[in-house]
């Protein structure tokens, strides 16, 4: 498999002859999660499902930041704990992102409880001169790790033309970031350089190499966070090593809403949850997939509602191939390339958006198949176990139904079909009014009808 690095902005082949480790930055926990953490998440998900679908073992680190100026202005706002807003939120995390059919990651540190061990980073980049403490905390000396910009392709000396005034006098250097920040303000935690609590970059660093050593496979998380957070991540962790921090660095890009940046004075945060009420978890994971990984996408509901037509032709697909009866034994060529298509595109640098056109291709050609009268019942099997390694890989859902459930459907269709033989068609009319009401639509076959249930989709309604 090749993946884009963003490090030398090519190609890079990763190695799967051994078990693969991830580290995906997560979130800030002080506010819900919304669309564009999701597309980030989402896409890591379908990455590991695909390496796991191979047969290879994944490490999968995604950590929280619980503690953070942002999480301590909320809880002053609504007169509370810190720890009580990233409980809060770690919480409706987990909710969201479980309902959007996310596997769990191996391990979920959060930077609160990884106290010790960044102290411990810390100590070490002083130890080596390339820390150091002024009255306001300890910050990290960037002028002593010459690569510093070698992530984003910025340079030194153009940052430091360009920065701002710092408030901190006391940094011996602008682009200095810091590492420990003193204060008062809890949470706050005792350190060999006074009382404070750790600095934003310093926690993914330690948590990292914690967890999955000095040099793993694959770092990712979103656009925004190239410069500064993983540039800084680079430096301290490098300058803390001496070696190479991660072999790969993935970044996805961001989510705009009608070709605008998501914020909150502009009233346009789509949170995860409303996303998921409105259009359920298929369609938005089919959203976050449509196009390449490394590229902005633009939310709009007419993307949406794209997404929900193709979805409503893949559930077709799935109740043709459980309801094939035919005893037509041919196999098209056309199917029989899909599954090497669609695991082509997921090689080719994760190309998601091709093995959703392979994935589609399938289910078009099975309802043409199926519509033509020439879906075999053994085929159908086959076509089936493929179709589901393609929904098990991008994380979509059709809901199981149990066989009492299926029955009772398909008494009330031959009741129906019995009415209509009687010409009772008012009462025939009733029946497929109650079927409606259970989402189940009707698909009209030369001398048989089949059923499919539909996912209630409320933005349809």
């Amino acid at each position: 498999m090749k993946l884009q690095d963003t490090l030398s902005n090519s190609e890079q082949e990763l190695d799967v002859s051994k078990k693969v480790r991830i580290y995906l930055c997560g979130i800030t926990v002080n506010d819900e999660s919304h669309i564009g953490h999701a597309r980030t998440i989402i896409v890591f998900d379908v990455l590991r499902k695909y390496l796991e679908e191979k047969g290879i073992e994944i490490e999968f680190i995604q950590n929280f930041t619980d503690v953070d100026d942002k999480i301590i202005n909320r809880a002053q706002t609504e007169n509370t704990t810190a720890e009580t807003i990233s409980t809060r939120y770690i919480e409706n995390y987990f909710r969201d992102f479980d309902g959007l059919n996310v596997k769990r990651a191996t391990d979920y540190p959060k930077a609160t409880e990884h106290i010790g061990d960044i102290i411990k980073f810390i100590e070490k980049l002083i130890e080596k001169q390339i820390a150091y403490t002024t009255k306001n905390g300890v910050y990290f000396s960037v002028s002593k790790f010459p690569e510093y910009g070698k992530l984003s392709k910025k340079k030194i000396d153009e940052l430091q033309s360009g920065a701002r005034i710092e408030i901190d006098e006391a940094k011996k250097d602008p682009l200095d970031f810091a590492v420990w920040k003193f204060s008062d303000v809890e949470p706050t935690w005792d350190s060999p350089w006074g009382k404070g609590r750790p600095g934003w970059h310093i926690e993914c660093s330690a948590m990292s190499i914690k967890y999955l050593g000095e040099n793993f496979d694959i770092h990712g998380g979103g656009r925004d966070l190239i410069f500064p957070h993983h540039e800084n991540e680079i430096a301290q962790s490098e300058s803390f090593t001496g070696s190479q921090f991660a072999k790969i660095w993935i970044h996805v890009g961001m989510v705009t809403i009608n070709g605008e940046k998501m914020s909150k004075s502009l009233g346009n945060v789509k949170s995860i949850k409303h996303v998921l009420e409105n259009w359920g978890p298929n369609i938005i994971r089919l959203f976050c997939l449509s196009g390449h990984y490394s590229k902005p996408i633009d939310y709009s509901e007419e993307l949406l509602k794209e997404n929900l037509t193709k979805w409503r032709q893949a559930e077709i697909c799935y109740y043709e191939l459980i309801h094939a009866n035919s005893e037509n034994r041919k196999i098209s060529p056309t199917i029989e390339k899909i599954g090497t298509e669609f695991d082509n595109a997921m090689e080719d640098n994760f190309n998601t958006h091709l093995a959703l056109s392979a994935f589609f291709k399938l289910v078009k050609e099975v309802n043409r198949l199926a519509a033509d009268e020439k879906l075999g019942k053994a085929d159908a099997l086959i076509i089936k176990t493929e179709f589901e390694r393609m929904l098990e890989i991008l994380g979509l859902t059709i809901p199981e139904m149990t066989e009492d459930e299926k029955q009772k459907i398909d008494n009330l269709i031959a009741s129906r079909e019995q009415l209509r033989n009687e010409k009772q068609f008012e009462e025939a009319d009733k029946i497929r009014g109650r079927l409606n009401e259970m989402n189940i639509e009707l698909i009209d076959h030369k001398g048989r009808t089949i059923w499919m249930k539909k996912e209630n989709i409320k933005a349809e309604n």
